[in-house]
């Protein structure tokens, strides 16, 4: 059967550190408008998977207006909303990504693919050697189900990978190695407050290119006052 990979984007308006930030302004557009200008440049397609909830009405708004797919479900049970919205379009690799992390890396996502295919892996990640938000994993939906299945716990429900994680014995997982102008992990791009929010925006004040590069945020990152 032909492998059938879609990337899933969750976000919602309820974050408490920092409520509604994925619509707030961000460089010419929005944060997650630039998340998915830059996933314009992968050949798979991308569905935003919001809550069921009318705050993130405004989500479903956008992305029709943007005109990108949306899913609906659980606001609490992440995992929940991704099995739903990864059968509902009939994925079979899903690629997880969050819209708070503005810059995932697209030649990241590309190896990150390619090695789980190869591979056959269930799951596989870039974690680790990246700044983090940068990178991104992938199940197979094999995997997901799984984890849907078995995975009882409060904290398997909002974290999409975490019964993979605590039974790595029984998942056969890969890890690609990235070069190293990508790497620093002790750089943060991901934005959980208004702090992260107006460091990151400093990032990218003079910039308009919406595919601005991890080698160049790391530069710019370094060289930030």
């Amino acid at each position: 059967m032909t492998d059938c990979v879609g990337i899933i984007l969750q976000a919602r308006m309820g974050s408490s550190r920092f409520p509604g930030k994925v619509l707030k302004p961000f460089g010419h557009t929005t944060l997650l408008g630039l998340i998915l200008e830059r996933l314009e440049m992968v050949p798979w397609p991308t569905v935003v998977a919001t809550s069921d909830l009318p705050r993130d009405d405004a989500i479903a708004q956008y992305c029709r207006k943007v005109g990108v797919e949306c899913f609906r479900g659980s606001e609490l049970d992440v995992l929940d909303r991704y099995y739903r919205c990864a059968l509902s379009y009939r994925f079979s690799q899903v690629v997880r990504l969050t819209a708070d992390n503005p810059f995932p890396d697209i030649e990241i996502l590309r190896l990150l693919v390619d090695t789980h295919l190869l591979s056959n892996a269930d799951y596989t990640h870039s974690f680790g050697q990246l700044p983090v938000g940068t990178g991104a994993e992938i199940f197979s939906f094999k995997a997901l189900r799984r984890c849907w299945e078995e995975g009882k716990d409060k904290h398997h429900r909002e974290h999409v990978n975490e019964y993979i994680l605590e039974h790595p014995t029984e998942f056969q997982s890969a890890q690609i190695s990235v070069s190293e102008g990508k790497r620093a992990p002790d750089m943060q791009f991901t934005i959980d407050t208004p702090e992260d929010y107006g460091r990151v925006c400093g990032y990218l004040k003079g910039l308009e290119d919406a595919h601005v590069t991890t080698e160049e945020l790391i530069r710019r990152c370094s060289s930030y006052v």
